[in-house]
């Protein structure tokens, strides 16, 4: 199959899968004609890894993971502890982001929306302490 079937098949835009090649996550073979020839194994890899970079995995997770999909006597502790690291990023994250909604949330809380030039969300972006007004 060619990369637009590849493309239609796996959900990826050609782009991003003449990307994978590039960085040798997939290899397509080639035909005759210098074409790619994308074989069932390889849009069962294209689809696992848009639905690992749908969850966030890195580039590097993916690869990791694809290997490990791929080694029959591979450990699933090895799979866990990927999947839990990226995990523990994920839950980083929404905490960084609750706290960012929090401290923007008591800026505009703070403000009385008028004509005053008096800002207390200006004031809190130029302070130490955005919380503190």
């Amino acid at each position: 199959m060619n990369i637009s079937q590849a493309a239609e098949a796996s959900g990826l835009p050609a782009k991003t899968i003449r990307y994978y090649e590039e960085i040798e996550l997939v290899k397509p073979e080639r035909n005759a004609n210098g074409y790619r020839a994308f074989t069932d194994t390889d849009i069962h890899n294209l689809t696992f890894l848009a639905r690992a970079r749908a969850l966030g995995f890195s580039i590097e997770d993916c690869r990791a993971l694809l290997a490990l999909y791929d080694d029959k006597s591979r450990a699933s502790s090895d799979v866990r502890k990927i999947a839990l690291r990226h995990l523990d990023e994920i839950e980083a994250k929404i905490a960084d982001l609750t706290a960012m909604r929090d401290t923007l949330s008591h800026l505009v809380q703070t403000c009385h929306g008028d004509d005053r030039p008096d800002c207390p969300i200006l004031k809190g972006l130029g302070d130490d302490d955005p919380t503190r007004t």
